[in-house]
């Protein structure tokens, strides 16, 4: 089936879901899904007032890019932007024109639930400064932070910490080691000013947690220990640990496939009684089911309990093969 069927196809299905998400104030979602809509490897998504296209298995042909262009256009007359990462770093391999690269380059403003975020289709970093698959994880901490301090690990460009401003937060403490993304973290606080209740830690996740959560800093073996802020042991009402699939640094690896609970336990330490901490894993071959009894066998070592739990999964702009999504969201409660 060609790449011009196979778009307008993803479409059609997703006509009820612009027009809702055009009342909810929202212009950034998925488009088509290509690893499961037909095309491994290949994304389509709206940002605000610009279509981005991203291949990440195989260079899209001159052809192919003008199928795509022609069917987006005639659903919407916006600037598409092309993104080819088929290379192994996924870094960005080909050239715009200079009126696409200005588009590109540029600072947008978009909307999700009627806040406002900024993003960049290219820039120092490899994504777009929104992870849209994220959307319904905003929404829970948005409805869920009214009063509660908010604890946002891995903060990104802080999406979730200004949902949870927006949703009445009284403190949110974003974590990040990244200047760059925790500046356009500042931006989003300022669009939707709400900035007097974020706060934003550019550190290390693991420094951070451990002394939000009492514990020793710690660190790798023969690994000499950069600087990092220092922090207070403090529980929060709510938190949220979205951390990357793999990374290392002098104190820790993060590892989402053998030892999700070297970080998760000393975020639960830093949940109040009553609170909840929010978990997400997005590695495809890691089980849901086992995934959530090591959580709840974590919990349980450190005698406390789970006392609830919800099943968050990405919105239908986000399909997945028999409803096993490869991004794993689960909101926990604790005694």
């Amino acid at each position: 089936m060609s790449i011009q069927t196979l778009l307008s196809t993803a479409l059609a299905k997703r006509h009820g879901f612009f027009l809702q998400a055009e009342q909810d104030h929202t212009d950034c979602f998925r488009v088509f899904h290509g690893t499961v809509e037909g095309i491994s490897g290949l994304n389509v998504d709206r940002y605000g007032d610009t279509w981005l296209v991203q291949s990440f298995h195989q260079t899209l042909t001159v052809e192919e890019l003008a199928e795509i262009v022609a069917v987006l256009t005639q659903e919407m007359d916006l600037p598409v932007v092309y993104n080819d990462r088929s290379a192994g770093h996924s870094r960005v391999l080909n050239a715009l024109s200079p009126e696409l690269d200005d588009i590109a380059c540029a600072e947008l403003v978009m909307q999700e639930n009627g806040i406002k975020f900024t993003t960049k289709l290219r820039h120092e970093g490899q994504d777009p400064l929104l992870f849209l698959d994220m959307r319904i994880g905003r929404e829970y901490v948005r409805a869920h932070s009214q009063d509660k301090t908010v604890l946002n690990l891995f903060s990104y460009t802080c999406g979730i910490g200004t949902a949870a401003a927006m949703g009445g937060a009284e403190r949110v403490v974003n974590v990040d080691f990244s200047s760059f993304a925790l500046a356009a973290g500042r931006t989003n606080a300022e669009l939707n000013q709400v900035s007097e209740v974020c706060e934003f830690v550019q550190s290390d996740a693991f420094p951070a947690l451990r002394q939000l959560a009492g514990l020793s800093v710690g660190g790798r073996r023969n690994h000499k220990l950069p600087s990092y802020p220092k922090l207070a042991q403090t529980q929060f009402d709510l938190v949220f640990l979205d951390p990357p699939r793999y990374a290392k640094s002098a104190f820790g690896i993060v590892d989402l496939v053998n030892d999700y609970q070297g970080l998760f336990k000393p975020a639960l330490l830093s949940t109040k009684t009553g609170g909840t901490i929010v978990c997400c894993n997005n590695v495809a071959k890691v089980d849901r089911r086992d995934w959530f009894d090591s959580l709840v066998r974590c919990v349980e070592k450190q005698g406390r309990s789970v006392t609830e739990y919800t099943w968050l999964d990405p919105h239908e702009d986000f399909p997945s093969f028999d409803d096993n999504h490869p991004l794993k969201i689960v909101a926990l409660t604790l005694n």
